[in-house]
């Protein structure tokens, strides 16, 4: 078995006081935001220890996804969709500290919502296309099966081969051969799903950004288990935002609660969304005896 892989081994944040001393030093007052100074020192959050697995949870606004952009910034890691970057964002990276155990694994890379539905709305966007050329395959396969056709120059030959292929097949396999394989054969979550196991790869570093998005809970079970293999067998290290408690009971996983105050590590039974999820099942849990 695979060791398990450590490439970032920690990263710190700025403390409540030398942001300060930035924001003093800008003569300019008429910036509405600092952004992101201000985020994550209003909880005390300075440093993060990295495992194979960490996990940045809390809730909207706690600065769970602030943290993983700035990490993935200051470790340079590719990205497709753009973020919220201000003109502050490059001057808080560089205050930031952050060590490696190895060097980052090209091809690392963060993964955030918006890489998934983007991808979807991609997929969608085929299948319209493929759609509104099925009709126009229709129409051809009844012209080519039904044509009176002999052929007359070489010029002629495409259209023979194309007529011989229809007599011989049914209306969907010629339909199924002329457009490839029809790309609607998942829904949204299954094709969630698939982006990520598509992208996850070997020996890479990956930070997530709220990956239960768009996915049902077994899906989520499925890329928990999908995540600890790749971390367990494939040298993989993950840092992930995320309120799902089907990902914070990842075994081996180190949690960050943003929700406290000073941010400390706990276990995932002690997170308040995990405990609302048990308070309400047990309370129903007569219903489910039934």
């Amino acid at each position: 078995m695979r060791r398990m892989m450590i490439y970032l081994e920690s990263m710190t944040f700025p403390d409540a006081e030398s942001e300060t001393s930035y924001i003093m030093g800008i003569r300019r007052t008429c910036y509405s935001s600092f952004y992101p100074f201000k985020i994550l020192s209003r909880r005390q959050f300075a440093r993060i220890d990295f495992e194979p697995v960490t996990i940045l949870y809390g809730g909207n606004g706690t600065g769970k996804s602030t943290a993983l952009h700035v990490i993935a910034e200051k470790a340079r890691l590719e990205r497709e969709a753009p973020f919220n970057r201000t003109s502050f964002f490059d001057d808080y990276v560089g205050m930031c500290r952050l060590e490696a155990r190895r060097a980052i694994p090209a091809g690392s890379c963060i993964i955030t919502s918006d890489d998934v539905f983007d991808h979807m709305l991609s997929l969608r966007e085929l299948n319209d296309g493929i759609d509104r050329k099925r009709e126009d395959v229709f129409e051809e396969y009844m012209e080519a099966k039904h044509a009176r056709f002999q052929l007359s120059s070489m010029e002629d030959y495409d259209q023979l081969k194309k007529v011989v292929r229809a007599r011989k097949r049914t209306q969907s396999r010629y339909t199924r051969e002329e457009l490839g394989m029809n790309v609607r054969t998942f829904s949204n979550g299954e094709s969630a799903f698939r982006y990520f196991t598509n992208r996850i790869t070997e020996d890479r570093l990956y930070l997530l950004d709220e990956p239960e998005n768009s996915l049902s809970p077994e899906r989520q079970m499925e890329l928990c288990r999908f995540i600890f293999d790749s971390a367990r067998f494939m040298g993989c290290q993950f840092v992930i935002s995320t309120h799902s408690p089907f990902l914070l009971s990842m075994p081996g996983a180190k949690i960050y609660d943003l929700d406290s105050d000073p941010v400390d590590v706990r276990r995932w039974t002690e997170l308040g969304n995990v405990r609302a999820y048990y308070a309400f099942f047990r309370e129903h849990q007569n219903e489910f005896e039934d």
